[in-house]
């Protein structure tokens, strides 16, 4: 008998730390409440909560968030 394990891919959403400025845009966004703002310099996802379903990346006025394929 064989062993088949599947691997599921889910959209995540990531924030660029080096570039974000912390403007807060996305963290209303967020029907998941997956996105905070770290120590006011930049914004975070919690991959538990994110659903991938990328408010945030459209309510980043300067396009740092993207969403992304993610193997789980």
């Amino acid at each position: 008998m064989s062993d088949t394990r599947t691997v599921r891919a889910a959209r995540k959403a990531q924030v660029d730390s080096f570039s974000c400025v912390a403007c807060g845009c996305c963290v209303p966004s967020c029907p998941r409440k997956a996105i905070s703002i770290f120590k006011g310099m930049f914004a975070t996802v919690d991959t538990e909560l994110c659903v991938g379903c990328g408010k945030c990346a459209k309510a980043c006025p300067a396009g740092f968030i993207t969403v992304s394929e993610a193997a789980q």
